[in-house]
């Protein structure tokens, strides 16, 4: 303890040394040659350090004690003991560095076990499809290839929401923001998931001007959208309903929206649909619902700066809405739109009536 003491002031003992030093070698070369008179002087400054030293000593010795003995516990370590300003200071400063660490470990952890968690739940979920073609392989006579088709499609849809989710945490890396067609994304997604559309029997209507121009990342902007239409669609029980897609321009910002005739969402689950792992009701009545898709797609929309809103009524469907905010859009015809709707109706309700569909 005393080593450290005088590490820490050892500068201060020779600065003093060095002061009277300097004025004893000033009143020598004035004249002044009393030696008894200079001793003196160089021993009450020498006393006068030295208690000044021994009250620092004793003012710092709990402080000393706290450093040089390893604490057993954190809150030992964190204990307000100080009494100088400085002490203080340190302990504040030390406080407020534990309080930083302890919310970047928790994210951490908070991160991990989500990680963790969704890994199983979509590992279980993986199960199904893979029993299903198993079960088909094992059937006599021809082989299923649309049931193949649709289980397949239905891995491949796990393994992108996989991926999206591991890249989460490096999105800036993963980003690339364009100006991007509304429609023209719109209609790709649309197409990508035709054979969900054709199995449920249920129909989109696009109504997106082709002029609506955004910008936002196109890829990240897909899966958003194939996660909302999937939700649509999963939880849309009847045949022969339909899935509204529409753009909208308000006050320079665009809005798009997907309104399904599904079961829609109970008010009491409503505020929590975005969370993680949350499934509430209608998970439960399809038993595939990992909770994950409209937190992601909820993840991305607040990292790429645009905001997703979800309105519900229960048993009369579900309305899910992308704001993006301060676009550059342009306003086109009607008809355009409405040619466009009845395309798409019918080309899947073409689709559907086909042999084999």
């Amino acid at each position: 303890m005393l080593r450290l003491f005088f590490k820490e002031h050892a500068a201060f003992i020779v600065f003093q040394a060095g002061l009277v030093a300097f004025i004893m070698a000033l009143y020598w070369l004035d004249g002044f040659r009393n030696l008894d008179t200079a001793i003196y002087s160089f021993v009450i400054s020498t006393v006068l350090v030295m208690l000044f030293l021994a009250a620092r000593f004793t003012k710092r010795y709990r402080y000393y004690q706290k450093i040089l003995t390893m604490p057993e516990t954190m809150e030992h370590a964190l204990q307000r003991e100080g009494k100088a300003p400085e002490e203080l200071q340190a302990e504040k400063y030390l406080q407020e560095i534990y309080r930083l660490y302890q919310n970047e470990a928790q994210a951490l952890y908070a991160s991990q076990k989500r990680h963790l968690q969704f890994m199983n739940q979509w590992v279980h979920q993986m199960k199904t499809p893979l029993s299903v073609m198993q079960l088909l392989l094992q059937e006599p006579g021809e082989l299923d290839k649309n049931s193949v088709r649709e289980e397949v499609d239905r891995l491949k849809a796990g393994l992108d929401t996989v991926l999206m989710n591991a890249r989460l945490d490096t999105f800036e890396e993963d980003m690339h923001i364009e100006k991007v067609e509304l429609r023209g994304i719109v209609s790709e997604v649309v197409n990508e998931n035709k054979r969900l559309f054709i199995s449920k029997r249920v129909y989109p209507e696009i109504d997106v001007d082709g002029q609506y121009v955004v910008a936002t990342d196109r890829k990240w902007m897909k899966f958003i959208l194939g996660q909302l239409l999937t939700n649509a669609l999963k939880y849309t029980f009847e045949p022969d309903k339909k899935v509204l897609i529409k753009a909208e321009c308000h006050e320079g910002s665009a809005l798009l929206s997907i309104r399904d005739e599904g079961i829609g969402i109970p008010a009491s689950d409503l505020p929590r649909v975005t969370k993680a792992f949350f499934t509430g009701e209608n998970g439960r009545k399809t038993g595939e619902s990992t909770g994950m898709g409209l937190y992601l797609a909820k993840e991305v929309c607040v990292k790429l700066g645009h905001q997703l809103s979800i309105s519900s009524e229960d048993g009369k469907g579900t309305t899910v809405s992308v704001l993006f905010r301060n676009q550059d859009t342009a306003s086109g015809g009607e008809e355009h739109a409405v040619i466009e709707n009845r395309r798409s109706d019918q080309g899947v309700r073409g689709e559907s009536d086909a042999p084999g569909a």
